[in-house]
């Protein structure tokens, strides 16, 4: 269940960063420091989300795998 959660975190929250870029995309495409503080704090909430899904993955699914591989 958490594998499938940390996927469907990533999309949730890809998700919610595409909307604030289209979002102040809509407004203008002038250049403003808090339009680029908007869309890099979405691009880092992205990372945030892979990061947790690589370490889960990792975490359950590797030993696994290892087993699997012969490891």
């Amino acid at each position: 269940m958490l594998l499938i959660a940390s996927v469907l975190l990533v999309f949730i929250v890809e998700l919610l960063n595409s909307s604030v870029e289209a979002a102040i995309d809509r407004i203008g495409f002038d250049t403003h420091r808090l339009s680029k503080r908007a869309k890099d704090s979405g691009s880092a909430a992205v990372l945030i989300a892979l990061t947790a899904l690589l370490v889960t993955w990792l975490l359950l699914a590797g030993p696994a795998m290892l087993r699997l591989a012969g490891m």
